[in-house]
């Protein structure tokens, strides 16, 4: 007993110490985005007197609701569409017979292994032969669909009973109504995985939203949060700010929907 109370005690001072290390940067960041700017680089962890002139500076002073917008509106786009496009693919790959059909899904596998920076002068030149620069199309079409969740969705869309698909092609049903009425909620915890983990890839997303856009009106909130870094310097109050108020829907998502990203995490380890 005496044993195993000492392990359980480690094992809690080692998770207490783990979340130490992820909650403190979260907290220095709202310290120092209710400091004065004067304030930010001495040694007090707290402010003296905190004050919320960073927060309406950057909400009144710059473009950060436009780019709030921006980033929110392409992340539900694209999730919606990675939902419903990599389940119907998913779908197609598990539960409907046609010559390639393996050939088809290890092509899409295959797509994994390249590095997204590899992709990007493929995306530009594409983008700027049809006239995508700078436009939300241009920010969206790379993530309207993904390998990784054709991948999941047909791993799941394999554990649907045959049996059932075929009693409801008995009673009529189309194929795209199996899809939509029987496949789909029995593959719900995973799907639910795959949109919350396609939301908050988009909504983080930098590098190639960076390389498309051109105009301040059309950055997404990273981009945007980025450029108050500059040659003369970092204006941190306003980068701490704006950041604590960027991850204000990522919080969300996670208190909110946290049991369906532990189950799809846990069903995905599982699945094979």
């Amino acid at each position: 007993m005496a044993a195993r109370a000492g392990r359980s005690a480690w094992i809690y001072l080692a998770l207490a110490a783990g979340g130490i290390a992820i909650v403190y940067p979260f907290l220095w960041m709202m310290a120092t985005a209710l400091k004065a700017p004067r304030e930010i680089f001495e040694l007090h962890f707290w402010p003296h007197q905190a004050t919320l002139d960073n927060f309406r500076t950057v909400l009144l002073a710059t473009q950060f609701p436009r780019w709030f917008g921006n980033s929110l509106g392409i992340a539900l786009v694209t999730t919606a569409s990675v939902a419903f496009f990599d389940s119907l693919v998913g779908y197609t790959l598990a539960k409907l017979r046609f010559p390639g059909r393996e050939v088809v899904f290890g092509v899409i596998l295959s797509t994994l292994m390249i590095p997204t920076e590899m992709l990007v002068i493929p995306w530009y030149t594409m983008s700027a032969r049809f006239g995508w620069i700078d436009t939300y199309w241009g920010i969206m079409f790379p993530g309207l669909m993904s390998a990784f969740g054709v991948f999941l969705m047909r791993q799941f869309m394999a554990g649907v009973p045959d049996e059932l698909l075929d009693a409801a092609r008995i009673d009529g049903v189309s194929e795209f109504g199996l899809f939509t009425r029987i496949a789909l909620p029995l593959v719900r915890p995973a799907l639910a995985a795959l949109c919350i983990f396609t939301f908050l890839g988009n909504w983080n997303a930098f590098l190639w939203p960076l390389i498309v856009i051109q105009t301040p009106g059309m950055r997404t909130l990273p981009v945007g949060i980025a450029l108050f870094s500059g040659e003369a310097g970092s204006s941190w109050h306003l980068i701490m700010a704006a950041s604590a108020l960027a991850v204000l829907p990522v919080l969300a998502v996670f208190v909110l929907l946290q049991r369906q990203i532990i189950e799809g995490i846990v069903l995905t380890g599982l699945r094979n």
